[in-house]
């Protein structure tokens, strides 16, 4: 050990003695991780930083520690790193993120650090990215329906406020402008609240970072925004701290200044990808297509912050967007996210090839709160009737068109061809609709109803005979 410093600092609540440790005992360079031997005491999470030869440092973090020596994780390159000449001090803290009311409508890097040319935050609080045990016990239900405009997420797999609610995509399809467009258009009926965007680019190309910010500046959601980005250019290590700081961001506004927020995580693939390589870099026994076993445990440490907890009037709903590799639904990726999430919005390739905004297929997509957001006895008994007479036709749909494949169309039935030209009818009239265009939840169900009165009424047996008395259209002669 070469030098240590020790010194008396002062914290919030009364006098701590801190100590920072400063060693010259690097022993090795993996990867995004340097190994320090002969430590005193590390903690883990702890933050250590890095000081060079050259007079450039680097923050990391404790991810390992024992009696001999300390595991960092670099945020950073690693490369120009001399375990001879390089200096690594403990700083006794966890990594923290100086929060105020001032972030709204800037934007920041995948280290909490200004990306704009404004000056630095002048803060508040400070908070543990890592956010604080929460008992299960304190959460509250969701149950206020969000209005996104969207008609595929209003009328078939409703969106509330608290929930968490994946979007499975691919490459190059249009996820980032459903979020843009939620993001805009997304409202609770009858209620003018606090409302704020957390944002959090996640490995994202400077298209898709330039995309969102120009989105937010033009629906002048910007200054009610707040921006983290980490490019794709940018050390992937870096991805593992970006959701933590958005994350912890919203909960000082939600549960602080009593802001309802939602956050937006792009892309969740990305953050995977980092984590693998943050597994491998320590020689861990892969999982999964050679991602690590804990994947599972530290998506929810993600996921879970989302929701609503008792005696706030703030409130956290989440929209994560994942790209499946290879537009694969049992990729580890979404299949494990979908285990923690309450349901997912999946977007479909075979639509968007048909030119078909937004590319939602219904069938492989769910909210499992949907019932507690459309309301309570007939209103949701009528919004769950007419969802699920839809989803059947489009079901019986898509099996008609696999059968007619094998058959031809001549060898159907008059009901199946009604299925067909169903099928093709809610795609171009419900599920398609123009980016900027936003329907109201009552003009949902009234497409619904257009397409459900093509059958006759005995042919929808999901719905009941008195929504069928009062809505049912009947066809002109």
């Amino acid at each position: 050990m070469k030098s240590l410093l020790l010194y008396i600092t002062n914290k919030k609540f009364g006098d701590n003695v801190k100590f920072e440790l400063e060693y010259k005992t690097i022993s090795s360079v993996a990867g995004p991780l340097i190994i320090v031997d002969k430590i005193f005491n590390a903690a883990y999470n702890e933050i250590v930083r890095i000081n060079m030869s050259d007079g450039e440092s680097k923050l990391g973090q404790v991810i390992e520690s024992t009696s001999n020596y300390a595991v960092v994780q670099v945020f950073g390159q690693t490369h120009g790193i001399d375990v001879d000449k390089t200096s690594v001090r403990f700083l006794g803290d966890t990594f923290r993120i100086g929060v105020s009311d001032s972030m709204l409508g800037r934007i920041f890097n995948g280290q909490g650090k200004p990306r704009d040319i404004k000056a630095d935050i002048v803060a508040d609080e400070k908070f543990d990215i890592n956010g604080y045990p929460l008992n299960p016990v304190s959460r509250a239900m969701p149950s206020d329906f969000i209005e996104t405009g969207i008609s595929a997420i209003d009328g078939l797999m409703t969106l509330v406020r608290g929930q968490k609610l994946p979007v499975f995509s691919g490459s190059g399809l249009t996820h980032n402008q459903l979020a843009a467009q939620i993001t805009k258009q997304a409202k609770v009926k009858g209620k003018n609240e606090n409302f704020a965007v957390v944002f959090a680019g996640i490995g994202i190309t400077h298209d898709d970072a330039d995309f969102f910010i120009e989105s937010f500046r033009k629906t002048g959601a910007l200054k009610r925004t707040v921006a983290f980005i980490n490019l794709a250019d940018d050390p992937s290590i870096e991805r593992i701290l970006t959701p933590r700081l958005a994350l912890t961001t919203a909960e000082y506004l939600a549960y602080k200044r009593d802001m309802h927020v939602l956050v937006i995580l792009t892309d969740m693939t990305n953050y995977c990808e980092a984590l693998r390589e943050l597994s491998s870099a320590r020689e861990e026994v892969p999982g999964r297509r050679g991602y690590p076993g804990y994947m599972y445990t530290d998506l929810a440490s993600i996921y879970e912050r989302a929701g609503l907890i008792k005696g706030k009037k703030g409130s956290i709903t989440q929209l994560n967007i994942l790209t499946m590799p290879s537009d694969d639904i049992t990729h580890p990726i979404p299949d494990l996210t979908g285990y923690i999430t309450e349901g997912n919005i999946y977007l479909s390739r075979d639509l968007a090839n048909k030119n078909i905004y937004p590319s939602i297929n219904p069938l492989n997509s769910l909210s499992r709160l949907m019932n507690e957001g459309i309301g309570s006895g007939k209103t949701r008994e009528y919004h769950r009737n007419v969802a699920d007479q839809l989803y059947g036709f489009y079901a019986n749909a898509e099996e008609t068109r696999s059968l007619s494949a094998i058959v031809g169309t001549e060898a159907l039935t008059p009901l199946d061809k009604k299925y067909l030209k169903f099928g093709d009818e809610f795609e171009k009239r419900f599920l398609s609709q123009n980016i900027n265009e936003e329907r109201s939840i009552e003009k949902t169900l009234e497409i619904g109803w257009d397409l459900l009165s093509e059958f006759e009424s005995d042919e929808l047996i999901r719905i009941k005979s008195d929504y069928i008395k009062k809505y049912y259209k009947q066809k002109k002669e």
